[in-house]
């Protein structure tokens, strides 16, 4: 029994360490443009079933109560809470921000679609625009050489006064994908997510519409990191994980009784 007391205490302390991982990555993305916090769910492991409730324990009489012995506890999963983050003014032409569901689309190396809430965005050598690692929004935008004055509509279109024009021209449009459940999305790093079986497949169209967010021009969003929660969700970790600590020092503690007893 003792032993067994011992896993549950260790399943305890390793479930609290993993809260806490998750806890110091929101905190360290505190200041990351888009990044939304992540939130540890856990889940009791299996029961061991001494005796069934409502087994007999006599002829004419059954057990009112089971004896179900819990085994631990675990994480089964870490959920993004995709609440928005602050919008934060910049007046950059290509700083983005979306106000509401959804997420710009990038081409990664590999071919595949990333998506992110990351809108800091600028030019490449030849004028296409890029996020910070060089990798380019899709649809694919080029700006023509010498424009002047780009403008970006809520619903994603792109217009720039051309050399020689009088009036802006439009010159692509930014399309926004959304998602059935887009806590399903994978965490691939570089502020990017991408699809998965459980998210559903993306969504896509003008910005502003059938559920998709509007695009703020000259703006970045903010994580949604609440310092303060962060911090009370650290504290009380902390707690738990000395609770569980202190439970193997008593099991060890009556193991050692035991021994010097018997």
């Amino acid at each position: 029994m003792s032993n067994a007391a011992l896993h549950v205490a260790r399943t305890g302390l390793d479930a609290q360490n993993m809260r806490m991982q998750v806890i110091a990555n929101n905190l360290a993305n505190v200041n990351t443009t888009g990044f939304k916090r992540d939130r540890a769910s856990f889940e009791t492991l299996a029961y061991q079933a001494m005796q069934a409730p409502g087994a007999a324990s006599s002829e004419s009489t059954k057990y009112a109560t089971g004896t179900n012995l819990g085994t631990g506890v675990h994480i089964n999963g870490t959920a993004k809470i995709d609440s928005q983050g602050s919008l934060q003014t910049t007046s950059n032409a290509l700083d983005l921000a979306i106000e509401g569901s959804g997420y710009f689309q990038i081409q990664m190396p590999d071919g595949r679609t990333g998506y992110t809430r990351d809108g800091n965005f600028t030019l490449s050598s030849d004028g296409t625009i890029v996020n910070g690692d060089g990798y380019q929004l899709q649809p694919q935008i080029q700006i023509p050489e010498g424009a002047e004055k780009i403008t970006i509509a809520t619903d994603g279109t792109v217009s720039a006064s051309l050399p020689g024009q009088t009036e802006s021209s439009e010159i692509g449009k930014i399309e926004i994908a959304r998602f059935v459940n887009p806590g399903g999305l994978q965490s691939e790093g570089n502020n990017i997510l991408t699809e998965t079986g459980a998210s559903g497949q993306a969504q896509t169209g003008a910005g502003d519409s059938e559920g998709r967010g509007a695009i703020r021009q000259g703006a970045l969003e903010s994580s949604n990191v609440n310092i303060v929660e962060e911090l009370v969700d650290m504290i009380e970790t902390q707690r738990a994980y000395e609770i569980n600590s202190k439970m193997v020092s008593s099991v060890d503690e009556m193991l050692k009784n035991a021994n010097q007893t018997l």
